[in-house]
């Protein structure tokens, strides 16, 4: 995979910005805000960050340009919002381009993601204690979060490209959040 600098700060940004944000909510829960910290770091900073990395690998794969680009409103107002005990996180979205348009490569790059999620929680499981608890449950909503069919979200590409593969992937992400 290719980075520019402008990516890898926007990246790291994200990153800080969505763990500062749980890591609010958390801290009480956790005992304290460190541990909060170190706790929404690995569970969803990394979720967040390996979902990113999955739609740019899928991009890149196809040839085309792809750079992830915070939105830092979005990042200030997940941030803002984790003060009164809500995280509505929209931390920023890898941008791709082609010269052509393919309805399969794009919905193949969308998927990526929420499949990067749904390994991830499944990886978590087998880890006992907090971190695996966590990092399944924010990871499997991370998953079904994604694969909502409307808008921007990865699930409305997922299904105007295969309506199969849709509902493969929306449906471990709701097994896995049932599950939790």
């Amino acid at each position: 995979m290719r980075f520019s600098s402008l990516e890898i700060r926007d990246l790291a940004k994200a990153w800080g910005a969505i763990s500062l944000a749980f890591a609010i909510v958390l801290r009480d829960a956790v005992g304290g805000f460190f541990p909060s910290l170190l706790l929404a770091a690995i569970t969803v900073g990394l979720g967040f960050l390996l979902h990113e990395l999955g739609h740019k690998f899928m991009a890149q794969r196809y040839q085309y340009w792809a750079e992830f680009r915070s939105f830092d409103s979005m990042l200030l107002l997940a941030i803002a919002m984790s003060f009164v005990g809500v995280v509505f996180a929209a931390p920023g979205a890898v941008m791709f381009r082609s010269t052509v348009y393919h309805s399969a490569k794009v919905g193949k790059i969308s998927a990526a993601g929420p499949i990067v999620n749904i390994a991830l929680a499944v990886l978590f499981s087998l880890i006992p204690g907090i971190f695996g608890a966590y990092g399944f449950r924010i990871n499997s909503w991370l998953a079904l979060f994604n694969m909502i069919p409307f808008g921007m979200f990865d699930g409305a590409k997922v299904w105007r490209w295969n309506r199969g593969v849709y509902a493969v992937v929306a449906v471990a992400a709701l097994a896995l959040v049932l599950a939790g």
